[in-house]
């Protein structure tokens, strides 16, 4: 798990800007949804193509923040990145056809293509039956046209979502970005998020406390949900 934290100076920017270091001082656990993203084996598997070994760590957190969710009235929604092998640069070709050289693409593809080893949730990690499963096409699962998740959690009555998973300064950031910019409250986990160094989970910290929402601690969000710590 990443050792950074939220500065103590950024809060104090925001309680003067605020007028209070954190925009949503109560969570209404019925409006609220935890949106758990690319926890895959692509991502979280010792070896695996695009591993972030950090990832590992913050799965007891995940876990504990979905069952207090759920104890408490509200969703949870397993977000998971999907490519296309047979489609130009696997459905994304300005992406895996041109970021990444062509061997590392194939290797994405492979990983995330839906029925592979690398496609499927980590095995550490506790969905439930009812819970959402999601595809997501992009980086965001707010983006328009790339994920039904905005769609579906509006319809089940949530303008709440706390944000977990990985990475935290890629899809993390940019599905937190959308979400507050099509009209949710956003809350990142920071210690149930996990990326390949402590300066880019900084970093993406730092900007989503100060613009987009709200960063908080599992301990701190459970204890707003109002379910006891599981």
């Amino acid at each position: 798990m990443h050792a950074t934290t939220l500065p103590p100076e950024i809060l104090e920017r925001m309680t003067r800007r605020r007028g209070r270091p954190y925009a949503f001082e109560r969570l209404d656990a019925r409006r609220c949804a935890l949106v758990v993203i690319d926890l895959q084996n692509a991502f979280v598997a010792e070896g695996a193509v695009a591993e972030v070994p950090t990832a590992r760590a913050i799965v007891p957190n995940v876990n504990r923040l979905a069952a207090a969710v759920r104890d408490a009235g509200g969703r949870v929604a397993w977000v998971r990145t999907h490519a296309y092998p047979d489609e130009p640069g696997g459905g994304w070709p300005v992406f895996f056809g041109g970021i990444f050289s062509p061997q590392l693409a194939r290797g994405y593809v492979e990983a995330l293509t839906p029925g592979s080893h690398g496609h499927a949730l980590w095995p550490g990690l506790a969905p439930r039956e009812g819970d959402m499963q999601v595809a997501k096409t992009r980086f965001s699962a707010f983006l328009p046209g790339a994920c039904d998740l905005p769609e579906r959690l509006a319809a089940a009555g949530v303008d709440t979502v706390l944000i977990v998973g990985t990475l935290t300064n890629v899809c993390c950031e940019s599905s937190a970005r959308d979400a507050m910019m099509r009209g949710f409250r956003v809350v990142l986990v920071e210690d149930a998020n996990a990326t390949r160094s402590d300066a880019e989970h900084l970093a993406t910290l730092v900007a989503i406390h100060q613009t987009f929402g709200d960063v908080r601690r599992t301990d701190d969000v459970i204890g707003l949900l109002g379910a006891p710590a599981p």
